[in-house]
């Protein structure tokens, strides 16, 4: 089979059309990026934000053209805002560094691109005069972020065992990877050979599933050790596109790993995903709580609900003699969450079992889910799922049947 290169997608892409004035998509310089990952390729298309809810078309054209291109089995076409009159961004492969834009995991907000969507909605979800409004989830009944101020604090690993201790506690449980720059849920939940597969249900793709719960990761389409060096709207839209292309189902809760900082991505989130609470991850150590602290008053400002402070890493015990190290200090989440008047839900240990169960795709939710490390993220589990229910009301009960049982014998 031939692999798609660069040319090839954009010969396919030149036949598609700016309804506005007939003009091709590629004469344009609408294509902000392509990036190739064997079979796997993914387009942004920057357009006039104003114009994004009525580009559905236009973007669904692009990706059946780069579908169609002899080599690609998946294709995935993203439209990223761009500023009104402003200049478009050169064409260029959104692997390759964009004029030292790269945007990594920032701590701020980048003022030089206003938060942007895929292309849809008006009205915000949080923050009235945005011009955004809440993505359309369909089924899924509640959204958690789990967030840190700061990277290294055991965020990813905390969201992935939290997602299976609500999935063994009888909910039904779906993962984002929303760390667009730094995907790892893929490793961690043991799917690095794994890929989406497109569904028959209005062109969605079916997530790949583990452990009983499902995931969707911009690492199921990008090689493991190839960098995603995208501005932030480039980001924003591949990840409206992860959330809305893909069939989720029924979901009692959608898990989302978010980037740390408090960045773009945090913001466009909290405008555009009807989010019902999010948790803060923080090491003991002040550095790390300081970063926490900025990250719960983003949320705060952009009024999401903040379910609560989790301390990872609080402590270490030694396997051998139980000799309890405070390696990062300790009690620090705690006081803060006190001080900033949230709940505390708990502290999971600094422990070589739960990095090895990350690094090798084993859980230890699953590994050893009787372990006293996995009844701690089951205690936290259950408070999350606790504030679920009082935001947006108990699970609704499977409804009993009007007709008796009959047996036939």
């Amino acid at each position: 089979m031939t692999s798609p290169t660069r040319e090839t997608i954009l010969a396919a892409l030149n036949g598609v059309t700016d309804p506005i004035d007939g003009k091709s998509i590629v004469d344009k310089n609408m294509i902000q990026g392509i990036d190739i990952n064997g079979e796997n390729v993914t387009v942004m298309i920057g357009v006039d934000p104003e114009r994004g809810p009525s580009l559905e078309d236009l973007r669904q054209t692009a990706e059946r053209a780069v579908n169609s291109v002899n080599g690609v089995t998946t294709a995935r076409v993203a439209l990223t805002a761009e500023r009104s009159g402003g200049a478009k961004a050169p064409q260029q492969p959104a692997s390759q560094p964009d004029s030292g834009h790269s945007h990594g995991h920032s701590h701020g907000h980048d003022h030089a691109h206003k938060p942007a969507s895929a292309g849809v909605g008006t009205r915000p979800a949080a923050t009235p005069g945005s011009g955004q409004r809440p993505l359309d989830l369909g089924a899924i009944r509640s959204v958690i972020t789990v967030a840190s101020g700061k990277g290294g604090v055991g965020k990813s690993t905390t969201a992935v065992n939290l997602a299976l201790s609500l999935a063994r506690q009888g909910l039904s449980v779906g993962l984002l990877d929303a760390d667009i720059y730094g995907p790892s849920l893929p490793r961690m939940m043991g799917l690095r050979t794994a890929k989406p597969t497109h569904s028959n249900k209005e062109g969605k793709i079916t997530p790949p599933s583990a452990f009983g719960v499902k995931i969707m990761s911009i690492g199921f389409m990008i090689d493991e050790e190839q960098p995603v060096i995208w501005r932030g709207p480039m980001a924003m839209g591949a990840l409206e596109q992860l959330l809305r292309d893909t069939d989720w189902g029924e979901l009692d809760v959608l898990v989302v790993d978010m980037p740390p900082g408090t960045g773009d991505i945090q913001l466009s989130m909290a405008q555009r995903v009807p989010v019902t609470g999010a948790v803060i991850v923080s090491t003991p150590q002040d550095i790390a709580l300081l970063d926490a602290r900025k990250g719960l008053n983003m949320f705060r400002k952009v009024n999401v609900p903040i379910f609560g402070l989790i301390e990872n890493m609080s402590y270490y015990q030694c396997p051998n003699c139980g000799h309890v190290d405070h390696v990062f200090d300790h009690g620090g989440a705690h006081k803060a969450a006190d001080e900033l008047g949230v709940p505390f839900l708990g502290e999971i240990p600094l422990d070589l079992k739960i990095r090895l169960g990350a690094d090798e795709g084993k859980p230890i939710i699953e590994t050893d889910p009787d372990g006293a490390h996995s009844q701690a993220y089951a205690n936290i589990a259950r408070q999350i799922a606790a504030a679920i229910d009082e935001r947006v009301g108990p699970k609704a009960k499977p409804k009993k049947s009007l007709f008796p049982k009959i047996s036939f014998r």
